[in-house]
């Protein structure tokens, strides 16, 4: 169906059954995490943009923080390198932190910047260290089946503080803040972390309304495959317990979880195969994804 083909009638319908969502998260923080084939192909990375311009436009504040493993580890396989992941985390010797920084802040958080602009709005890529936005430490990856083991995964941070104040500062002035998920140490070292944790960190520090994860997946599916629409720290423990929540899974449904406990109001995981799955999220009652809740 194109847009000629709907009815004068049925538009007007549809743009009425969005203003109470558009009045309800009028002024509200969005922190959105864009990954997987959302990032890749063409006609999905233009609805993404639009759906940033109009949250924008209509008065929402969005706030985009953006992955690029396919892409890392595609430069990775040209430089004859190897990407090596434990516990859904890739080890990141200083070469391929090089190649981290190299293919987020330069080429993958460009071409964001520039598909928003391209779109009509007024996109300003971020790292960690612009306005000391995101101070992390080595992380130590503890192995879940033995607490004494602990993995060395390399430049990999933990994050240990968020600064928002240049978030709030482009979000007061009608920017819209693109954030790579680089962080920085004391001695001015460059980490990688999983951008995940960085959307569900900065949703907290920025008391978001929502956080959404856009995924490969129709959000999280049981072991049947069939879509879970809600999740509750209880039923997230039996399936990690189960396996039914493994590898690359494992860090975005922990940040979700720790996002909702502090004060994000809904946090969802969705389709990002599905143009306009974020309009589709936010400005209708329709379940779809999962929806992560605090209790």
């Amino acid at each position: 169906m194109t847009a000629a083909s709907i009815s004068p009638q049925d538009q007007a319908d549809l743009l009425a059954r969005a203003l109470p969502y558009i009045r309800r998260f009028h002024g509200k923080t969005l922190v959105i995490k864009y990954g997987g084939n959302a990032m890749t192909d063409p006609v999905l990375q233009q609805a993404f943009a639009e759906d940033v311009v109009l949250l924008k436009l209509v008065g929402m504040n969005p706030v985009v923080v953006h992955g690029g493993g396919p892409q890392i580890e595609g430069l990775l396989q040209r430089l004859g390198k190897k990407g090596e992941f434990i516990q859904g985390m890739r080890v990141t010797d200083p070469e391929t932190m090089e190649v981290v920084e190299w293919v987020l802040a330069g080429e993958v958080q460009q071409d964001i910047v520039g598909l928003i602009n391209r779109a009509g709005g007024k996109a300003v890529g971020l790292t960690g260290r612009d306005g000391g936005l995101i101070r992390a430490k080595k992380l130590k990856l503890v192995d879940p089946n033995d607490p004494n083991t602990v993995h060395d995964v390399g430049q990999v941070g933990d994050i240990t503080a968020i600064d928002p104040s240049v978030v709030k500062a482009l979000q007061d002035d009608a920017f819209i803040p693109v954030v790579s998920p680089i962080g920085f140490g004391e001695h001015n070292e460059s980490y990688n972390i999983n951008a995940d944790v960085v959307a569900a960190k900065l949703a907290t520090v920025l008391q978001a309304e929502k956080l959404l994860m856009l995924t490969n997946i129709r959000g999280v599916l049981d072991k049947d495959g069939n879509l879970l629409t809600e999740l509750t720290p209880r039923r997230i423990d039996e399936l990690c317990a189960d396996g039914t929540i493994s590898g690359g899974m494992i860090p975005k449904i922990a940040g979700a979880l720790d996002a909702a406990k502090s004060g994000v109001n809904a946090v969802h995981i969705i389709d990002g195969r599905v143009p306009h799955a974020m309009l589709l999220e936010i400005l209708s009652d329709q379940a779809f994804g999962t929806m992560i809740r605090s209790h």
